[in-house]
């Protein structure tokens, strides 16, 4: 009887620290929605973060959105074969890369590559206590740390997918000759013809979301990170977990979405 009451007291408690840490994590996000239009706005840092996180995510990111476009097309290409629709293969090559598989895997690295830096960051300066001393200097922390930081993750995103779509597209077209006789101009012709607006807009404009979950998670994580090393090797661990399901979520929201707008 003990050990029953022991494990639903357990189960309360765990239910119970869920609930508060999603309370937590909400008040966190309308807390930056509040400081994000409040001046001074912090330009110079918003470039310094955008600087730093793009461009130590190229290498990792470029070497992903080429293999992503190489191994598309050399899958697709005996699939359509069986069917003699081998026509079409850079036109589904390039609305995969355009539409789903570029922005989500682009989303997940940088969220491994950006969330974990952003909460082990943070976390160690909440753990050595940098954060306090900001605040008894009468700065905002949160506004000097948090906002800019999320800006920066929210509108380097959508630049790096750009790029990454751009090396999967031409990684499918070094994938098709080695199979095919297919010239560049054709390649570019029938992707061209393929892409819509409608394709592009909402492939890329959901990478805003995933920049700001990104952004929003690592902060949270590192700005709320417990005392000691452990806390700030817990902050980065779960920084890095929790915005890759967030990203999933909410791809998974933005489909349905964009596609009941643009069929």
């Amino acid at each position: 009887m003990k050990n029953l009451v022991k494990k639903h007291s357990a189960v309360y408690n765990n239910f119970s620290g869920f609930l508060f840490g999603v309370g937590q994590f909400f008040e966190f996000c309308f807390r930056f929605l509040k400081n994000v239009f409040m001046p001074p706005y912090e330009f110079h840092e918003i470039k310094k973060h955008m600087d730093e996180l793009g461009v130590k995510t190229l290498p990792i990111v470029s070497v992903t959105g080429f293999i992503i476009g190489v191994v598309l097309a050399m899958q697709s290409q005996p699939i359509l074969a069986r069917f003699g629709a081998e026509s079409v293969l850079p036109a589904m090559v390039s609305l995969s890369v355009v539409r789903e598989l570029g922005p989500v895997i682009t989303a997940l690295i940088f969220a491994g590559r950006v969330s974990s830096g952003i909460g082990a960051e943070l976390g160690s300066m909440r753990v050595t206590e940098q954060i306090d001393a900001m605040e008894v200097s009468a700065i905002d922390p949160f506004r000097y740390l948090v906002v800019t930081r999320v800006i920066a993750c929210a509108l380097i995103l959508p630049m790096l997918t750009l790029y990454v779509v751009f090396l999967a597209i031409f990684g499918g077209y070094l994938a098709i000759i080695l199979t095919q006789n297919m010239s560049l101009q054709l390649y570019v012709v029938s992707v061209v013809e393929a892409i819509r607006f409608s394709d592009i807009l909402p492939g890329v404009g959901k990478t805003f979301f995933f920049g700001f979950i990104v952004g929003i998670v690592g902060a949270f994580k590192g700005y709320n990170a417990d005392k000691g090393t452990e806390g700030v090797g817990k902050a980065s661990t779960t920084s890095v977990v929790l915005a890759s399901l967030l990203i999933l979520v909410t791809d998974t929201v933005l489909v349905k979405i964009t596609l009941w707008i643009w069929p």
